[in-house]
C-alpha cells in the first residue's frame, strides 16, 4: 500500500515522440492524436507530444502541427515538444506546444550522427532559442543525451556532463534531463552522477531518460530514485531507440515502471489498467509485437483458475 505521497515518482510519457521516431510503418496523424487523447487521461501530468524537426530526418513525425492542433487538451497536462533549433521552436510556439525539449550529446560524434552539428553549434542554436522564446511563458528543458556512455566514444567523463548542466543553466534552459541515449548506463554510476546533478539542479528540473537496451533500465530507474530523483522519461509499450545507436532498444517501458512503483509502494498517478489496454492495443497499431513485460504477462493480482 503506498503511504507516503510526498516522495512521488512522476513519469514523462514520450512515446508518442521517442516511440514512433523510428518506427518503420507510419501511423496515421488521426492514430497519434487519439494515442495521446488517451494517454492524456490516464494521470500523467507530462506528455512528449511529438517534435518539429526536418521531416527529411523524421518522417514518422512529420505531421508535428496536426498532432499539436488536434489533440483534446487536458488542464494540468503540459505538452512537450522536441525541437532541433530555432525553425523548430518557431513551429512549435506556433502549435502551442507548453514546452520545448532541446537535446545536444555529450558525446561530440554521437551529436555529429544524430544532430549533423556539432557540440558547439548545439548550443549556439540553444542560445537563439532562448532569446527567441524569451517573455513567452514556454517552459525550457535541456536534455543531454549519451550522459552515460557513447556506443563510438565510450564512456562519458561526468565532469563533462556537469559542466554542460552548468552550461544549459547560465543559458536559461530551467529544466535538464540526464539521458542514456544507448543503454549503457549502470545502477552505481547513475547514482553517483545524480547524486553529483542534484547539488546543482532541483528533483522538480531534473528528469531521467533510460533505455533497456542492456536489461538495466528498471534498475537505473531505481538508483536514481534513491540518489533523489524524482522525474523519469518512459514509453508505452518500451517503445523508441535512437536511430543513431546501434543495437539501442526501446525506451523503459511506462506500464512496466508504474507496475514496479505499484509494487514496491511508489506513488505515481497513473492508471495502470488503463495503460495495459492501450498497451495491448499497439501491436494492431504498429503491427508488430512491443517489448513491453507487463502487458504480456499481467499483473501480480491477475489470478488464474486453477489447472484441472
Amino acid at each position: 500500500m503506498i503511504t507516503d505521497y510526498s516522495q512521488a515518482l512522476l513519469v514523462q510519457e514520450v512515446a508518442p515522440r521517442d516511440g514512433l521516431q523510428i518506427e518503420p510503418t507510419w501511423v496515421e496523424t488521426e492514430d497519434k492524436i487519439a494515442l495521446i487523447d488517451q494517454l492524456s487521461l490516464a494521470g500523467f501530468s507530462r506528455i512528449e507530444a511529438g517534435s518539429f524537426v526536418s521531416p527529411k530526418a523524421i518522417p514518422a513525425l512529420r505531421d508535428g502541427e496536426q498532432v499539436f492542433n488536434g489533440i483534446q487538451r487536458q488542464p494540468g497536462v503540459i505538452y512537450v515538444a522536441l525541437i532541433p533549433n530555432l525553425k523548430g521552436a518557431e513551429r512549435a510556439l506556433a502549435a502551442e506546444a507548453d514546452e520545448l525539449n532541446l537535446v545536444m550529446s555529450a558525446s561530440q560524434t554521437h551529436n555529429l550522427a544524430n544532430m549533423r552539428m556539432s557540440c558547439e553549434a548545439s548550443l549556439t542554436a540553444f542560445f537563439e532559442i532562448v532569446a527567441f522564446t524569451a517573455g513567452t511563458g514556454v517552459r525550457l528543458n535541456g536534455s543531454i543525451a549519451t550522459t552515460f556512455g557513447c556506443p563510438f566514444e565510450g564512456l562519458i567523463d561526468e565532469d563533462r556532463v556537469l559542466h554542460l548542466v552548468e552550461t544549459y543553466q547560465q543559458l536559461g534552459i530551467q529544466g535538464i534531463t540526464l539521458a542514456d541515449t544507448t543503454g549503457m548506463a549502470n545502477p552505481r554510476q547513475v547514482e553517483r552522477l545524480v547524486r553529483r546533478v542534484l547539488q546543482q539542479v532541483s528533483p522538480a528540473d531534473l528528469t531521467l531518460h533510460f533505455h533497456n537496451t542492456r536489461g538495466l533500465g528498471l534498475c537505473n530507474v531505481l538508483a536514481a530514485y534513491e540518489a533523489g530523483a524524482r522525474r523519469f522519461d518512459a514509453a508505452l509499450g518500451g517503445l523508441g531507440g535512437c536511430p543513431f545507436a546501434p543495437g539501442a532498444s526501446g525506451n523503459i517501458c511506462t506500464e512496466d515502471l508504474v507496475n514496479l512503483c505499484a509494487e514496491v509502494g511508489i506513488y505515481t498517478g497513473i492508471d495502470l489498467p488503463l495503460l495495459l489496454k492501450l498497451s495491448r492495443s499497439l501491436p494492431a497499431l504498429l503491427g508488430h509485437e512491443v517489448p513491453g513485460q507487463l502487458a504480456k504477462a499481467g499483473r501480480n493480482c491477475d489470478l488464474h483458475p486453477i489447472p484441472t
